[in-house]
């Protein structure tokens, strides 16, 4: 039977490879092109969009 000790090593050796899997996840070149879209989106032009004011003062003016 094993002791509380193998199991808690046993979680934190689990823990640590599915770490090791998301950091190599990330960092794989294949999701380069997403993640630099992804870091763009901040600075993408909202000028298509119009903004729920202009929304608003449209629909009274008709």
């Amino acid at each position: 039977m094993m002791d509380i000790g193998t199991l808690r090593g046993l979680g934190t050796l689990l823990v640590f490879v599915a770490f090791i899997g998301v950091v190599l996840w990330a960092y794989s070149g294949k999701r380069k092109p997403s993640f630099d879209a992804a870091a763009q989106l901040p600075f993408a032009d909202d000028a298509q969009t119009p903004s729920a004011s202009q929304q608003v003062s449209r629909s009274n003016h008709q």
